[in-house]
């Protein structure tokens, strides 16, 4: 039995191949166009999972679509007319493409793909929930998903037991965690649905001063952690943009210009956003336990990419594990609704035994032989050396502890947003100016913004506060007491660019400024090559962590 899943049309469009209830392939089509969040139909992704796969067409017994295209439309109708006149150039700009494409997805399957077979529908959250527990290392556990909105639901929250999956409750639109930290991200200059890493990376700069106000007057927080908005301070309804007028107007003048400096007001309204988010993904994973009774806790949805409410989860709440989907956006709704079509509609059973996830480290994507570089790199009259199994780790460790930067392209790409050790770019963690380096010569982005660490499984507990895993770079945590370096007192009064540059730790270059790290534990098992690198450099340098950040530039 072959499924090809789909996620598209919204953000991340991405395709997977289940093949009698195995991952055998994921893949995001910006990885094949190049357009960051491609939100197209994934041609080129679901091409590849047939090749992956062995597979023609023909061979597809069904097609899973992540979301019901008709729920959304009504949703659309509805929030249009609930703010006419106000939202008639968004629903002119909208119509084309629901007219001639999002209803229409077996047409655009026969078109694309010569797909004319069954297609199926999960709903939007209930294809995040999937990705979250099918893959999951526990047999049962408690599952909840928080995104911005999904047809109607913006969060619901349930229970996995074997193959039977369950939604008990969800939060509706046009009430959102997600729609609002990205209001708050459109509001101090960054893109919607792409940068709101950047501002979970800038809240360490501020203080949560805002955090009453908005409380008080945009969003009421409740004690399940659901919220209800204040539709007065936004324009998402039926609108072009994200805030209103009277946002800007709480908040002392307009939104930051992109590319404009970042202000303390900038770096306030983010510490205030993100303690409101961590407060309320934390009293939603309190309340899941409470209803479900599991030890265990799956979940999914793009504000679960929020590693800093992710850390606080797995430490403060009652839960013994915590297992993320690892492309927790809309791009994993492909591998949840072809694993919900195998275990609810056809009704298999899950194969154990459980304890490992069956994500395969998320290395899912293409992968290209030796054979296949070395002729490009001939073809191209490139310069190259090629190492051998013996000498490739201890090479690559040496040049990064010579200070080098190594881009790092090795076996299958991952799925999701995080690199983790196939198309990352490594630097040493123990360099202060490694983190300068590579922001502002490699990938041109912002110089605040933090870098990751990946560390040997067995090594983490020595640098990071932490007695888990965390393979996905999922999670955020301490770097330990003993490694940090005291500050001289006044640093947080600094400008930005100066208190990046404060060394905090002996591993600074992944130290954030609020020495939190968001960790990657590298496991000889599902990453042997990685792994055997890090290896080589903690044989040479006493160091068992890198920095890894994905082998890409901004944008």
């Amino acid at each position: 039995m072959n499924i090809l899943g789909i996620s598209c049309f919204y953000h991340d469009g991405a395709a997977c191949l289940v093949k009698d209830g195995e991952i055998v392939a994921a893949a995001q089509e910006e990885r094949f166009t190049r357009v960051k969040h491609d939100p197209r139909f994934p041609k080129n992704a679901a091409r590849f999972c047939l090749r992956k796969g062995g597979l023609t067409i023909g061979d597809v017994d069904y097609v899973a679509f992540y979301d019901k295209p008709f729920l959304t439309f009504e949703r659309l109708l509805k929030s249009f007319l609930a703010s006419a006149p106000g939202g008639v150039r968004s629903f002119l700009a909208a119509m084309p493409s629901w007219l001639s494409r999002n209803l229409h997805v077996p047409k655009v399957l026969e078109r694309e793909l010569s797909y004319t077979k069954t297609v199926l529908y999960t709903e939007h959250h209930e294809a995040h929930a999937a990705s979250a527990f099918y893959p999951s290392p526990f047999e049962e556990a408690a599952v909840f998903t928080v995104d911005g909105v999904g047809e109607w639901a913006t969060a619901s929250y349930g229970k996995g037991e074997g193959k039977n999956l369950t939604l008990m409750a969800e939060m509706r639109f046009p009430d959102s965690l997600g729609l609002l930290y990205s209001a708050f991200t459109y509001f101090t200059g960054f893109k919607v649905n792409s940068g709101e890493y950047k501002l979970m990376g800038l809240a360490p700069f501020g203080r949560p001063l805002y955090r009453d106000l908005i409380l008080s007057e945009i969003a009421h927080l409740q004690p399940d952690g659901s919220l209800r908005l204040n539709l007065e301070y936004f324009d998402f309804l039926g609108g072009l943009k994200m805030t209103s007028k009277k946002f800007a107007r709480l908040f002392g003048g307009p939104r930051r210009k992109p590319e404009t400096p970042i202000t303390q007001r900038e770096m306030n309204l983010a510490a205030s956003i993100q303690a409101i988010t961590e407060e309320a993904m934390l009293a939603m994973a309190n309340f899941v336990h409470e209803k479900t009774k599991k030890k265990n806790l799956c979940m999914a949805g793009g504000v679960a990419l929020n590693c800093v409410a992710n850390g606080r989860i797995l430490a403060e709440s009652p839960f013994s594990k915590v297992w993320i989907q690892p492309a927790a956006g809309d791009a994993g709704g492909a591998i949840g609704a072809a694993l919900a079509v195998w275990h609810r509609c056809l009704e298999n059973d899950r194969p154990g035994p459980f304890g490992q996830d069956r994500q395969k480290g998320s290395f899912l994507g293409p992968e290209y032989s030796n054979e296949a570089i070395s002729g490009w790199l001939s073809e191209k009259g490139y310069p190259f050396e090629e190492l051998t199994a013996d000498n490739r780790a201890g090479r690559v460790a040496g040049l990064v502890a010579e200070g080098k930067i190594v881009g790092y392209f090795d076996g299958p790409m991952e799925f999701g947003p995080r690199a983790l050790g196939a198309r990352s770019i490594l630097g040493d963690a123990r360099r202060a100016e490694t983190q300068r380096i590579m922001n502002m010569k490699i990938k041109f982005r912002e110089s605040f913004r933090p870098f990751a660490p990946a560390v040997l499984a067995e090594d983490a507990s020595q640098y990071f506060e932490m007695n888990g895993e965390s393979p996905y770079m999922l999670f955020t945590t301490k770097v330990k007491k003993e490694r940090r370096t005291s500050l001289v007192a006044g640093t947080d009064d600094l400008p930005l660019t100066e208190r990046i540059l404060r060394r905090r730790s002996d591993i600074p270059a992944v130290t954030h400024v609020d020495y939190s790290a968001r960790v990657q534990t590298v496991h000889k098992e599902t990453n042997p090559r990685f792994h055997a690198v890090l290896s080589a450099f903690k044989e040479q340098t006493g160091c068992s962590v890198m920095v890894n950040t994905s082998f890409n530039v901004r944008g």
